[in-house]
């Protein structure tokens, strides 16, 4: 049936031509952004999983960051302890030299001021072992602590450890001296007894940092794992999308065609009044 009022090709033509408009548009979409779902009306569930996954790889990145700033420190620490470390050595070298009961006074004098100018460089280190604000060594924290979990609920924890002079660690006096030979053995036993502290603390400090080390690796790796399940989830297959944008753009140039054929055939209604 022909009708001026109502053209029903017409209707059909055009439905399909919005329909295939709208899948053109989407494709579009998904070629301009690369992601198959890039809002929660594209596909709501998986969205909010992978919002979800996305805040997690935002808390791995504090976690990382964390990490970061926790093993500098510790690292700060541990590179002041085998500073430490050394010198005390050259002091008991110093000691054990000043404790020959065949040596002159001003020799002994000598070897004591080489010795209390090492002395006083151990409270320089000590004082200056600060990474952003934090010593691990000058007994002013307890301990320091890193993130370990995207939500916060986890930590890994460091302790300090007090190496400053006259401590329980480094057993040397900060006024720490000798006159006599007698002197010098007996610091230069305190001085034995200190490295074997030192070298305790220094292992605990290691193991610290190591565990830092190893559960940043980790943190990483679960970073990428997540990042590339999130790719699974909403990236777009670019190939096939383009495949599809041809195939879309030649339905719709066909579409526009059909409803040009449809709305000319009420003008065939004229042939009948002529």
């Amino acid at each position: 049936m022909l009708s001026v009022n109502t053209n029903a090709g017409a209707m059909i033509a055009l439905q399909n031509l919005n329909k295939t408009n709208m899948e053109l548009e989407q494709v579009q979409t998904r070629i301009n952004t690369g992601l198959a779902v890039s809002s929660a009306k594209d596909n709501g569930g998986v969205y909010a999983i992978a919002q979800s996954m996305r805040a997690d790889v935002a808390g791995y990145k504090a976690v990382n960051n964390s990490i970061d700033l926790a093993q500098s420190t510790v690292d700060v620490a541990l590179a002041a302890g085998e500073a430490i470390s050394d010198i005390l050595v050259e002091m008991k070298e110093k000691a054990l030299a000043g404790a020959d009961s065949s040596l002159d006074t001003a020799s002994r004098t000598a070897l004591n001021e080489d010795f209390k100018a090492l002395r006083d460089q151990i409270s320089t280190i000590v004082s200056n072992a600060e990474f952003n604000g934090t010593n691990l060594i000058n007994n002013s924290v307890t301990n320091i602590s890193a993130l370990a979990n995207a939500d916060g609920s986890n930590s890994i924890t460091v302790l300090d450890e007090n190496l400053s002079l006259g401590g329980a660690v480094v057993t040397v006096a900060a006024t720490a001296s000798f006159g006599t030979s007698a002197a010098a053995s007996t610091q230069a036993t305190a001085i034995a007894t200190s490295l074997d502290n030192l070298s305790a603390s220094l292992a605990r400090l290691g193991t610290g940092s190591k565990s830092l080390e190893i559960h940043k690796t980790f943190v990483s790796k679960l970073s990428d794992a997540l990042e590339k399940g999130i790719g699974n989830l909403v990236d777009a297959d670019l190939a096939k999308e383009s495949a599809r944008l041809q195939s879309l753009q030649v339905k719709q140039q066909l579409g526009i065609q059909a409803l040009g054929i449809a709305n000319s055939a009420p003008q065939a209604i004229l042939g009948y009044f002529r």
